[in-house]
């Protein structure tokens, strides 16, 4: 680990190097100060040595500026060392993130997340920083203060050093039970952001069936949660210190034991005595130093660990000879594929797809019907490969889509779900996320055939209007039809609709159902609905269920049959008190 994490010094070598040397001329000027002290309590004052006096004085206060200056380096660029290393973690880790399958998402909640890239990588930034620079500066003044003690007098520095195993063995144990205190609180803490996110995202639901009383419970039990695993920890903590405390002043009160002893019995003078507890105090000040950066060290490795707990979550896998699928024509081929998602077998859940067969010739519309968890959106994320069928395999025109770049196959696919996500920018920005590099004349092309550019012209920014977080100052219609947009400018093969208008009021959904059939005019197009009143033009029609596919063929095939689909088609116009004939 410490290999990896020294790793992210490289690209900033040189500044790293100066921050450690700084520290160290730092460490130096404080070796300075006693010997300069002792020839004046020993030397110069006695003998009234007014020029020496002055002159080392004069040196003195020079070594001090150069100290300052030092400092302010070590403040500033040092840090920046820190900032920089933090950076660069928060990049890969967002890289790799972005390149993670969606199960990982599935299962981890978008504040517990948030909290390892903001709150850990801010540990690690410290640590990045302090951690080295202290350790160095701390070894150097501890080991040229000893090597100065042993000079003055080797016995007493034998004598006040036999408490030092102690302290090591006293603080070896220690910090292993603050190791686990403060991961035990950094969990908290992601539990409680991950509440947070999820109490302000819904905060408009929350207030519309008047539970903010209940959403305040829950932050009280997780606030509540985060203090006692903060209490455990800081009592932790304050063991550590009051021990280690006692022993350090413990190590200092036989320095003034043992030292006068000596100097009564004319083993050391009283320049010597002043300069050892000068040094004394020069090795105790690094080691308290050391001893009050054990939690900064605590949050910075539990940080880092937490860190490399997500960038050893393998990333999407891509076959090691994958191609560019370029423009693919959009046949698409289910052949005996079996799925189902990573916790179903915790749940006791069978197979959410099993032994499925499908054929989708290129150009044609294929609607999926059936009641919810029959399986219908997971099929149409496996297209894009969001996941791996555990059995068979998925081809398009003729080729295992595995055996194509994830990215290549991806741009052959445009979804349109139910759930719209904006992203907090302008309007122009969420329509361009269809092609990023597209010039606003397609952007402003693709908005009209998805009839919301003269919205989009009536506002008084246009298309640099922001939408704001997830498009919140936009009506569904209007989210919907960027969305839509989107679809049009990426111009894929293969169109996927899923539950694209469910969310909309009836007048809206007309409205938008034309964009939708215009968009699906000449591409492989495989619609999602509940409202079967929006498929009754596909090409063919699937009835999914639990146990696959039920009934297949088209509107007029499955209301001849009358089965499943006939039941639900007429059961839904039935609520509408319109009588259904089994021709239509």
């Amino acid at each position: 680990m410490v290999k990896r994490f020294a790793s992210y010094y490289k690209p900033h070598i040189k500044l790293f190097a100066l921050d450690m040397g700084c520290a160290f001329i730092i460490s130096m000027c404080g070796l300075v100060y006693p010997l300069i002290a002792k020839n004046i309590i020993n030397d110069y004052v006695p003998n009234q040595d007014m020029r020496s006096l002055l002159i080392w004085c004069a040196v003195l206060f020079g070594i001090y500026i150069l100290k300052a200056a030092m400092t302010y380096i070590v403040d500033y660029w040092g840090h920046m060392v820190g900032v920089r290393v933090q950076a660069d973690m928060r990049r890969d880790m967002f890289r790799h993130m972005e390149r993670l399958p969606l199960s990982f998402f599935d299962e981890n909640k978008t504040g517990v997340i948030m909290s390892r890239m903001i709150n850990d990588l801010q540990d690690i930034s410290e640590l990045a920083h302090h951690g080295p620079e202290d350790i160095f500066l701390s070894a150097v003044m501890m080991l040229g203060s000893l090597i100065i003690l042993a000079g003055i007098s080797l016995p007493l520095t034998v004598i006040v050093f036999i408490m030092v195993p102690a302290i090591v063995i006293f603080a070896g144990k220690g910090r292993i039970r603050l190791l686990d205190a403060f991961a035990k609180s950094r969990v908290r803490m992601g539990e409680i952001n991950a509440g947070v996110e999820t109490a302000i995202s819904g905060v408009r639901v929350s207030r519309a069936y008047t539970s903010s009383g209940h959403e305040i419970r829950k932050f009280d039990r997780l606030n509540g949660l985060l203090i006692e695993a903060r209490r455990g920890a800081y009592k932790e903590m304050g063991r550590f210190y009051a021990g280690t405390d006692f022993l350090l002043d413990a190590m200092y009160a036989m320095v003034l034991l043992f030292g006068g002893i000596f100097f009564f019995r004319g083993r050391i003078d009283v320049g010597e005595f002043t300069a050892f507890l000068l040094y004394i105090a020069n090795f105790f000040t690094p080691v308290r130093k050391l001893i009050t950066m054990v939690e900064q060290l605590q949050n910075g490795i539990t940080g880092f660990k937490r860190f490399t707990e997500i960038m050893d979550i393998p990333p999407e896998e891509e076959a090691k000879d994958a191609m560019e699928a370029g423009r693919l024509k959009g046949e698409i081929s289910f052949e005996n594929v079996s799925f189902r998602y990573k916790n179903s077998d915790a749940k006791g859940e069978e197979r959410v797809i099993k032994n499925l067969s499908l054929n989708i010739p290129a150009g044609e519309t294929l609607a999926l019907v059936g009641p919810s968890g029959g399986g219908k959106t997971t099929l149409c994320n496996l297209i894009p490969r969001f996941y791996d069928p555990e059995a068979g395999r998925i081809t398009i025109d003729g080729t295992d889509i595995r055996d194509f770049t994830r990215v290549s196959l991806r741009k052959n696919i445009g979804i349109v779900a139910q759930d719209v996500f904006l992203f907090d920018g302008t309007v122009a920005d969420n329509i361009r996320y269809g092609d990023l590099d597209a010039p606003m004349e397609r952007v402003v092309e693709a908005a009209k055939k998805a009839r919301i550019h003269d919205y989009v012209m009536s506002l008084e920014k246009g298309y640099d209007t922001e939408v704001g977080e997830r498009g919140v100052k936009l009506s569904g219609g209007q989210k919907q039809r960027i969305s839509i947009a989107r679809v049009f400018l990426k111009d894929p093969a293969i169109l996927i609709l899923d539950e694209a208008t469910s969310a909309l009021d009836n007048q809206t959904e007309m409205e938008i159902q034309q964009e939708l059939f215009d968009l699906a005019r000449g591409r492989t197009c495989i619609i999602v609905a509940h409202r079967l009143s929006t498929v009754k033009a596909a090409n063919e029609i699937v009835v999914l269920t639990g146990s696959g596919i039920a009934e297949r063929g088209s509107h007029r095939e499955l209301m001849e049959l009358d089965g499943i689909y006939a039941g639900l088609y007429k059961y839904q116009f039935a609520e509408h008190g319109i009588a259904v004939s089994p021709r239509l």
